[in-house]
Parts: C-alpha cells; sequence; structure tokens
C-alpha cells in the first residue's frame, strides 16, 4: 500500500521564458526545478502553491490566476511513498524572483532550458507544458538518477482527469 503525500509544483512564465529555481539544500539539492513542496495539514492545495512559490523565491501570486497544467506522480523503488505533485503555471505575478536559502531563481529561454541539470522525467513532460497541453505523468525511479518506468499522456482537461481518478 502506497502512501501518498500531496506537493506543488510552480512554473512561473513570460514570453518565451520560464523561471526555475537552483534547488540549495533537501530533497532535489544542485538541480533546477520549478517552486513547490508539501501541502501542509488543513491547507488547500492551491493556497499551498502560492505559499510555497513566495517563500522560495519572493513571488505573490493570486490563487485565482494559477492554472492546474498537469498532475506528476512519483514512486522510488523501495520507498512506499508517492509524491502526488500538482503543477501550476502563471505569467501573472507581482514582485522580482530573489534568490532565498532554499532556491535561487533564473530566467530561461524555452530553447535553453538547462535539462542535464534537472530530473531525468523533466524531458519528457516539459514539452508538453511549454506548448500548453495539460498532461499527466507517472515515473518510477531506481535511486534518483533512473527511471525504471514512466507513462505520460496529455490531458483533455484537468477536471475530467480528477473526476476519474476519484
Amino acid at each position: 500500500m502506497l502512501l501518498k503525500k500531496i506537493y506543488t509544483l510552480v512554473f512561473i512564465r513570460k514570453e518565451s521564458q520560464i523561471l526555475l529555481g537552483m534547488k540549495k539544500r533537501g530533497f532535489g539539492m544542485n538541480k533546477w526545478n520549478g517552486f513547490g513542496g508539501k501541502v501542509e495539514p488543513n491547507e488547500q492545495i492551491i493556497d499551498a502553491a502560492a505559499r510555497e512559490l513566495k517563500e522560495e523565491c519572493c513571488l505573490d501570486v493570486k490563487t485565482s490566476n494559477l492554472k492546474n497544467i498537469g498532475h506528476l506522480e512519483f514512486t522510488f523503488e523501495g520507498d512506499s511513498t508517492m509524491m502526488d505533485v500538482r503543477v501550476f503555471a502563471t505569467d501573472i505575478f507581482e514582485g522580482t524572483p530573489s534568490e532565498t536559502e532554499e532556491m535561487a531563481p533564473k530566467w530561461f529561454k524555452h530553447d535553453q532550458i538547462p535539462y542535464d541539470d534537472m530530473w531525468l522525467d523533466d524531458r519528457l513532460w516539459f514539452p508538453y507544458m511549454l506548448k500548453g497541453k495539460l498532461f499527466y505523468g507517472r515515473f518510477h525511479y531506481q535511486g534518483f538518477d533512473k527511471i525504471l518506468n514512466y507513462h505520460i499522456e496529455e490531458l483533455e482537461s484537468m477536471e475530467s482527469f480528477y473526476a476519474k481518478k476519484k
């Protein structure tokens, strides 16, 4: 039986650029990623997404401007926890991305995304996000550097996806 833990992942976009953060500590250290983390007890997922973005790169977003664009599930060989990740994106934000204890933000053009310094699965689902497609992906890792198997698909809508998962 898998124990499911819910996480958020937020991507800030502008024109043909995306804001990524270099993780400075903890899980995913030394990898570029979006901004996010664990959903706290009694916290709504969308509120956690906005909170984590603020904590990790000092940007403010209204939850009404965050669009749920994807759903990712990660399992790791020998670990009974599933990371259930809700992916959000927006191009409406306030503030200037600033480095924090956890993340160092940097804008990247779509054709210069540093995949070699990111999670292996990012190469597989980022193209959906960059093309404005909704997506679902499931990845099973051995350690942190080898994907044993995966499934990824484009979705018609997030609402119908979540209705089917219930």
